[in-house]
Order: C-alpha cells, then structure tokens, then sequence
C-alpha cells in the first residue's frame, strides 16, 4: 500500500502557503493492518503516516489553547533523537494514542527506559528536592491534572507506604532519628568506621535507629579506656595479669563501642533538649560510673521512656554489665584505678558510695553484679518485640508459595528493564537489582556474605579455599567440572561458623541455569560491571556501587547494600494502586535479611520440616523452631489436611 510523503514535504508545503487541513478528532487511518514495530520511534513515525498527518498537523491537533508544547519534541521523537521524558510529554503522548485510538498506554510501553522516573511533577513548594525525586518514582503521569485533594492523597500514601513503610516502628524510628546525641569514639572503631553492623538477631539494619545518632566525640580519657576495653577483648591474648572470658569479634566489638556510646551520649546530652538527658559535663564520663546502680537505673528508665517499654536492647546492655564486673574476668573489676576519675553526680552516684568502692572495690562490683541480675530477670520479664522482622513481608509469608510470591519482584524488574544501549548504566543498575535479588534467593545467604562474594571470571584462576579462609569471603567463579557457575564460601566467612551446619566445610552451591540467570550472570560480568565501575579501582566482589563524581569506593559496606535492597523493592516490589507499577500488594520496604524468611518458610509450607528448612538458610533446625514457629501449625495442618484429601478426591 502507498505510503503518504514525508512529514517533512509536508510541513514545508504547508509553510509556502497551503492552507492548513481542518482538524478531526479522530482521524481515519488510511490502511488498517500494519506490522507492529518493536521500538517507540519507529512506533509513532508509522501512526502518523498511517493516518496521513504531518508532525505538524498532529501538534496542532493535540495542543491546547495557552500550552507552551514545541512541536521539534515530535520531530525529536519520530527521529528517536529524543523520547519523552516530562510529565507534559507523557500527557500528550496520552493524546496521541486517544485521537489514533491505540490501547491505552501503547506507545509508553515502547520506551526504552520503562522505569525512568518522569519530570515535572507538581507536588507542592514545601518538599524538598530530594524528596521530589524519590517522589517521582512512585507518581502517575497524570498526577499535575488531578484534583488537589486527590494529588495529596497519593503522595500521603507513597510517603507512608513506599518511602518510609507504615509499621509503628518505622515511625518511631523516623521520629528517633532526628535526636542526635551520641558520643563516638572515631580513633577506637574495630573495623569499618560508620557501618550499621549486623545485630544479635542477624538482622542487617539497625537494630534502634539511635546507632545513626552520633555527633560528638569522647573526650580523651574516655577514649582511652574504651580502646583498653575492646584491646581486652579482641586480642588474640590476654594482657600478662588479666584474665578473661570470651573475646569479641569484629561486628560485636563494633556494636559494643555504639552501644556504649549511646549509653554515655544519653548521660551527657542536656536535660532541657528533645533527649532530655541527664546533663552529666563531658570531663566527668568514665567507665567507673559503670559499677553504679543509679546510672543504670536512669539509663534504663530513660530508654523505657523514650520507647514506651523495655525490649531485648535493655536486656542486652544488662548483659553487657554483667560481663564487665564479673569475678575475676570482668574488664571493670580489674581495673579498680578508674574510681579515681569518678565524681559525685547529684541524684545517680553520691560521695558515700564513692568512698565505700574506693575503700572495697570488690565489693561495691559484687553489689552491682547482684543488682543488674535482678533488673535483667525483671526486664526480660516484661520487654516486648518493638520491630517484627515479618511484618514488612507478611504477605508473601501467608501466600502458598512464599518464594513464587517473591519472584514476582524479578519478573518486574526484567519487564522494565531500560534499553542497554541508550541507557547503559541504568541497564547495569536494573540487571544489578536483578542479580541481588536472584542470588538471594538462590543462596539464602546473610547480607554480609551476599555483598562481599568476590567475582572470578569465566578462563581466570579461582582464588584458592586456603586464601578465601585468610579473607573470610566467599566466590563466585566458573566451575568447568560441573559448567556452571558455583558459589564457594568458607565456612569461617559466616557468622555461625562453628555451627553443626557446616562442620568445618565449605558451603558450595551450583547455581540453576533457570529463567535467564546464566544471562544477566555473563551479561553483568562481562559489561555491566565496568559500566557501574565507569574506570574506578575494581574491589573484586561480584556487586559493586554506581561510581559517582562523589564516591570513594565501589565496595558495598552495610549500610549503603541494605539501602539498595530496600531501594530495589520500594521501585519495583511494592504494588502501586496510582500507577499500576510493582509486583506485590501489601509488601513493606524491607532489608536483604528478610529473603532468608522468605526462603525457610516457603520450604515449612512445603515439607513441614524443619530440617530442610534449616539447609536453605545455613542454619539449625533449633533456630528455624525458635525463630519460624509461628507460621508452622495451620502450615502443618494444611499439610495433613492436602493427604487426606487425596483419598475423597479418588473417590
């Protein structure tokens, strides 16, 4: 069938004097039964030539009186110099599909960046440009053309739901951390300097959003008995005249040092401010103070009131003041000489006690060991659960197939995923969501082993078991006896090495070859990474940071991977009611340690057994009993219940 001429003869034509054609709404086409082209250019050029119109008789057509909307956009667009990328842009591109009455949302879905955010939204003057962004993510196209009431609707919701998450504690911890007032001990941090380090629960944020609040630094003295306490405890051998019982690794030592920090913070911080401290001057701190039951008495009531009630935290500082005035192996026991630092402090330690622990030290550590055992028993009989690790994920532990459920969120990264030739690094960022999530999946590994997986690839030398022992890292590399990629991680790399799981053997693992992960494997190793990296110095592990202008490191810590796991299902795994984008209705933004649920309780739901629940994570069956109970008995029952059915179904 002949085609009309160019766009181009005819603008020009009509700019000689030709009288322009009447507009109609709705066009006729001039043949009805075309070969749909993949890309949106090709897409809008065909439609315009399908009805017989000019680039600028089609901008005449969808352009209303008092809008400012240049016609090269549409020149730009049929080129595929440009794609529409501004909120005005979607909306006449909306336009276009109504008057050549195509399905809605055709020619957006031919973009070759569907996750891109659009500009111009229109969302008040009292957000901030960074919340703006984040916003634009999460907003309909139309959003500048609804009512007003409607507009602060959605964004109530996606700051709610989306950006900050719903649950009471994510509250709380909004409001918490905008309280700063702990103090730091900067030349003292065993290990990375402002990571959030995995908590005793092994969860991979924060366990009180407190540990982000640090703004002052300890006074010299103060410094130097917390670097004495972690030298006692993280040496390989205890100090000639000491003794000790048990030694901190890297991320307990770490935790201790903020623990503790928060705890002195709170003492020094002023009565009168929003933490409503106890005002207690900087040059009176010392670890002496500690052998005190008043200051842990304040310390205590002071954290229940701020809360609202006593939890594990409470508990665990206790436990802390109890390892330190222990007989014989407590640090602060052996050290009586700190006593000579500690002053009165009116209302928590008082001349009288003062002088009785400088004239019987020993006693006074035996009278506070007795009375922090006794506040422990009477705090671990009241504390309550403030965050549950579940809730953010409830929905996909109560579908059928938990892990069919979480797979959802794969799905839509790959349906959105931007074209790699426009859009390279976005691409690399969108395979790299990809790979986090499959390899989680895949693995049920702990966000420490998961982001600090080394890369070996395809014809390079894998590094040796003895070395990846020395680093405590695991590596993917290529296995040519099983032709598939393996994940081998020594067994001391994880945070339950001496566990009956691992019995001193390596964790290995073959990945499936399963929907595509071969694909985005190779396809990331070989140009993703370097388009992420953008020529910085590689740190080897297999998921690294977009380099910027501003980065220092393309090496995931704690923090930033937890980031982009929450970032990754805020875009794409919460189910959006405005926009139709995500995956999974009622999911909450959530860390990389709740996989690991996801992973044991789809395997309870199937088998019932804990065991092999306890294989998918690297853990017990005890922990998956303790941790996953709650979910076992109706998933038991429904178990049962699917047998004995069988017998009614043959009949």
């Amino acid at each position: 069938m002949a085609r009309q001429s160019s766009p181009h003869i005819e603008a020009t034509a009509a700019g000689r004097g030709q009288k322009p054609r009447p507009v109609e709404e709705f066009p006729e086409p001039l043949f009805v039964h075309w070969e749909d082209p993949l890309s949106f250019h090709d897409a809008l050029k065909l439609h315009i030539e399908r009805h017989g119109e000019t680039y600028w008789h089609l901008h005449r057509a969808i352009t209303r009186a008092g809008e400012a909307f240049d016609r090269k956009s549409i020149v730009n667009w049929i080129n595929g110099a440009k794609v529409p990328r501004s909120v005005q842009s979607l909306e006449m591109l909306a336009r276009v599909e109504r008057r050549y009455r195509l399905p809605n949302g055709y020619f957006k879905s031919k973009l070759p960046h569907q996750a891109q955010a659009p500009k111009g939204h229109q969302v008040g003057q009292d957000i901030g440009a960074a919340e703006r962004r984040r916003l634009a993510w999460h907003l309909p196209d139309n959003f500048n053309s609804l009512p007003f009431e409607k507009r602060e609707e959605i964004v109530e919701w996606v700051r709610r739901v989306i950006l900050s998450g719903s649950t009471e504690y994510r509250r709380y911890q909004a409001a918490a951390q905008r309280q700063r007032y702990a103090i730091r001990f900067p030349g003292v941090n065993y290990g990375a300097a402002n990571a959030l380090r995995e908590t005793a629960n092994d969860e991979a944020e924060p366990e009180d959003p407190d540990l982000l609040s640090g703004v002052i630094d300890a006074p010299a003295e103060l410094a130097t008995e917390m670097a004495d306490l972690v030298r006692f405890k993280t040496s390989t051998l205890t100090a000639l005249g000491f003794q000790r019982n048990g030694v901190w690794g890297e991320e307990t030592a770490t935790q201790k040092i903020e623990h503790l920090g928060l705890m002195f913070g709170a003492l020094a911080a002023s009565p009168d401010g929003a933490v409503r401290g106890y005002g207690v001057p900087l040059r009176q701190l010392t670890f002496g103070l500690l052998a005190f039951p008043g200051v842990w008495d304040w310390y205590l009531q002071w954290r229940e009131r701020r809360r609202g009630f006593y939890t594990i935290w409470e508990a665990n500082m206790l436990s802390v003041s109890l390892s330190i005035t222990r007989q014989e192996t407590g640090w602060l026991r052996q050290h009586p000489e700190l006593m000579s630092r500690v002053n009165p402090i009116q209302g928590l330690v008082f001349e009288s006690e003062i002088d009785e622990a400088r004239r019987d030290w020993h006693a006074t550590c035996d009278n506070f060991y007795r009375h922090a055992s006794n506040r422990l028993k009477e705090i671990q009989r009241v504390m309550r659960v403030h965050r549950d690790p579940f809730e953010p994920i409830m929905c996909i532990l109560e579908a059928e197939s938990p892990l069919q459920e979480y797979r959802k969120i794969t799905d839509e990264i790959i349906n959105r995923m931007p074209d790699e030739y426009r859009y390279p690094r976005p691409a690399a960022e969108a395979v790299r969501s990809f790979l986090i999530l499959r390899l989680g999946l895949h693995l049920g590994l702990r966000q420490k082993n998961l982001r600090q997986l080394l890369i070996c690839p395809r014809g390079h030398f894998p590094t040796s078991e003895r070395r990846l022992a020395e680093l405590k890292r695991g590596e993917l590399r290529w296995s040519d006896r099983d032709h598939g990629w393996e994940v081998l991680i020594p067994s001391n790399a994880f945070k339950n090495a001496t566990s009956s799981f691992f019995g001193q053997k390596p964790f290995r693992l073959i990945l499936p070859d399963l929907l595509d992960l071969y694909k985005y494997i190779n396809a990331y190793v070989e140009r993703h990474r370097a388009a992420l990296l953008a020529g910085a110095p590689d740190p080897g592990t297999f998921f690294v940071k977009t380099v910027k202008a501003t980065s220092k490191d393309a090496e995931y810590d704690q923090t930033p991977f937890y980031e982009a796991w929450r970032l990754i299902i805020q875009r794409y795994g919460i189910y959006n009611p405005y926009t139709g984008r995500g995956a999974i209705k009622d999911l909450l933004p959530h860390g990389p340690h709740n996989v690991r649920d996801v992973l044991a309780t789809h395997i309870l739901k199937k088998t019932g057994s804990y065991e092999q629940a306890s294989y998918a994570i690297q853990d017990t069956p005890e922990m998956i009993r303790s941790h996953y109970g709650r979910f076992l008995p109706e998933d038991k029952a429904a178990l049962a219940a699917r047998i004995l059915n069988e017998v009614w179904r043959a009949a």
